[in-house]
């Protein structure tokens, strides 16, 4: 069995105690790399059908191929898409782009509170009507506390923190002091009412495993991460205004894995570009308020 295989059937293995264990379950798709993984292991999981929905977040400063891309896949896999937003701070222009906000503050507005307040059902969501091929106003909104969660542990300090499954307030709060151990495979799922639970089937894999199984299973992935000739590609997908396209001439997945096996970003974060990250607080501060 190699290292892929390993990480895969203990990513399946979490996904489906997750399933067994949480009733309200739904799990967030970014668009990213790393939830598409995500969303490729459950097809997996679930032999071909995902049995939860999929939520997504829009702030709607996201980059235009980043939505193309998210209604096509959910239309032609058949996905149980779910949007939210935060209406009225984009009503109200109270946003970094708007100069209303510092990106921190706008991340927590239009991300966390926005993913809070769509978790639970109390703000208006759209779901994907798959007859008239269109996202359209969801009016039964049922509340969500088990949440799936594409986080990998190497890919940013506060993420390292985390559990397979971590337990949040009832306000979607973040103890990072109070995790339960995990040892032996022994996960603790049995919480209080009212505990919203992250969880982290990627936990363990590493950016150049993601990229290694896109590779070896052929998994479709928006093209924002190649470079189209202009030297420059994106590495990790956020809002346009705050995430910046790294140098590279990697055209293909091969091209990707060659560059990371070569330790071409050894000494730079992947998220580099993620301007949020490096104002005061960071996201550690983003993550303890329910930021994905």
């Amino acid at each position: 069995m190699t290292n892929l295989d390993k990480l895969e059937a203990n990513s399946v293995h979490i996904l489906r105690e997750a399933y067994r264990e949480f009733k309200s379950l739904v799990m967030l798709w970014s668009i990213g790399k790393d939830s598409t993984v995500l969303l490729w292991l459950a097809r997996k999981a679930f032999f071909g059908h995902v049995p939860f929905p999929l939520m997504h977040i829009d702030t709607h400063y996201k980059i235009p191929e980043m939505i193309e891309y998210r209604d096509r896949v959910a239309l032609e896999w058949g996905l149980d898409l779910i949007v939210g937003e935060n209406r009225k701070a984009l009503d109200e222009r109270h946003t970094f782009p708007d100069g209303q906000a510092t990106r921190v503050e706008c991340c927590r507005s239009l991300k966390s509170e926005a993913l809070k307040h769509t978790l639970s059902g109390e703000w208006p969501r759209r779901r994907m009507d798959h007859k008239v091929g269109r996202l359209e106003a969801e009016e039964r909104r049922e509340a969500f506390t088990g949440v799936i969660v594409g986080a990998r542990a190497d890919e940013e300090g506060s993420r390292s923190k985390e559990r397979y499954f971590s337990a949040r307030d009832r306000q979607n709060e973040w103890d990072v002091g109070d995790q339960p151990p995990e040892l032996w495979r022994q996960y603790k799922t049995d919480f209080a009412p009212g505990t919203h639970v992250r969880i982290h089937p990627l936990l363990d894999w590493t950016e150049l495993n993601i990229w290694e199984y896109i590779e070896r299973e052929r998994i479709p992935i928006i093209p924002l991460y190649f470079d189209r000739g202009d030297g420059r590609r994106y590495r990790s997908l956020g809002c346009y205004p705050c995430t910046s396209p790294v140098v590279s001439e990697a055209k293909s997945v091969t091209d990707i894995v060659e560059e990371l096996r070569a330790g071409k970003f050894r000494d730079i974060a992947e998220r580099s570009g993620r301007e949020q990250d490096k104002e005061d607080g960071g996201l550690e501060t983003l993550r303890r308020g329910g930021y994905m």
